[in-house]
């Protein structure tokens, strides 16, 4: 394959300012020179998960079961996808490896040496703790892992002590990715038929949840931080499915999603932006990105046929209905495979498909959908569509 080789004029404050070759994997980004960051430390849930989740449940579960991972890996791997997530896409972008899960080494499978990664993001888990949950009667039945549990480990493994001038030199050359996270703490009381207005009461501490975790790892030592927002829900299968009617004014004529589930992740994402730009008032030696993962992901949604969309609303992985899902039949159980993934928005109703992530990765890395933007954090240039990793 043809590797096209075109410099990157990066003028913002980010983090470094350099021109940087396209390379094809790790070995050839190191070769360079050009790696400003030597590490990503990752949290998040199902949409970040590597891998931690599958080691500490049943191991029949979805992401440890074909199809999953049947794109890309050619195996299950834990990742609920078919292939790729956007944290792999925007590790091979800065030249880094794909990012070990840290349940890995805990489970004594690997040596515990994270010193180009670490995701501590667990399918399922919640920002605010479970007992919050618990109080109001709302189920988490894949996992009590919250926020609070992946610090611990961030804590536990990568430095135990906030005053350590190993580990603030560790955070100063790593970029630290919170999340996305936060979408669980509204999916499983939507799913469970609490009243809108209640759960839009759960914002304010949701994001108050984050942004304590963000100033605890800039106390730490984090000089980068990106924060992604919530994804347009209207617009996910399970959500389709579940709310499901026919008054036409609930929907978006043009794309088919429920508008007022949109503007619910809206209104989150609102209020993330909000609480970001205090934050970078009180921290102004650190850049605080933030990834706009709905607009990103709109784009899908509004020009699919642009990035060779045929489908988005319906799941590749599923058992019928109106969206290709059922709850009671998810993917890998009774379930079937549609033949073209790549086609398809949402791989199993709930998650999206590694063509539908590389689309959003690429919309952060090289587009419009951060702020401040992106283009000073040494991404390799030319990884569209190129980089191989078999």
């Amino acid at each position: 394959m043809a590797f096209s080789i075109s410099p990157l004029l990066a003028n913002s404050a980010i983090i470094c300012v350099l021109l940087v070759l396209f390379a094809s994997h790790r070995d050839a980004a190191a070769a360079t020179g050009y790696n400003c960051y030597k590490s990503i430390i990752n949290f998040g849930d199902s949409l970040a998960d590597t891998g931690n989740f599958i080691r500490m449940s049943n191991p029949e579960n979805k992401g440890a079961t074909p199809p999953y991972g049947e794109t890309f890996f050619h195996r299950p791997t834990g990742r609920f996808s078919d292939g790729r997530l956007i944290i792999d896409f925007i590790a091979r972008s800065l030249g880094l490896p794909f990012l070990r899960p840290y349940l890995s080494a805990e489970n004594g499978e690997e040596e515990s040496n994270f010193e180009e990664g670490v995701n501590f993001a667990v399918a399922g888990a919640t920002a605010l703790h479970i007992s919050f949950f618990q109080e109001r009667g709302i189920v988490n039945d894949m996992t009590n892992t919250s926020l609070g549990t992946q610090l611990d480990w961030f804590q536990k493994s990568f430095c135990n002590s906030i005053h350590s001038a190993d580990c603030k030199e560790k955070l100063q050359s790593s970029l630290v990715i919170m999340g996305e996270i936060g979408g669980n703490d509204y999916n499983y009381a939507f799913f469970q038929g609490f009243p809108r207005e209640e759960i839009s009461s759960f914002v304010p501490k949701v994001i108050s949840t984050i942004s304590s975790a963000i100033t605890k790892l800039i106390e730490f030592g984090a000089r980068s931080v990106v924060v992604p927002g919530n994804l347009p829900i209207g617009c996910i299968p399970a959500y389709l499915s579940h709310f499901i009617n026919s008054n036409q004014s609930d929907y978006d004529s043009s794309t088919g999603c429920i508008n007022w589930l949109n503007e619910f992740s809206m209104s989150h994402n609102e209020q993330l932006e909000r609480e970001l730009s205090r934050l970078r008032e009180l921290h102004p030696n650190t850049t605080i990105i933030y990834a706009d993962y709905y607009n990103a992901a709109m784009e899908l949604y509004s020009s699919p046929t642009k990035y060779g969309f045929k489908n988005t609303l319906s799941a590749c992985c599923g058992a019928g209905g109106p969206y290709n899902y059922d709850a009671d039949a998810e993917c890998g159980l009774e379930s079937r495979v549609c033949d073209e993934p790549s086609s398809f928005v949402s791989w199993d109703g709930i998650h999206s498909t590694e063509a539908a992530y590389e689309v959003i990765a690429q919309g952060l890395l090289h587009g419009p959908y951060t702020s401040p933007h992106v283009n000073g954090l040494c991404i390799l240039e030319g990884s569209r569509f190129q980089i191989s990793d078999h």
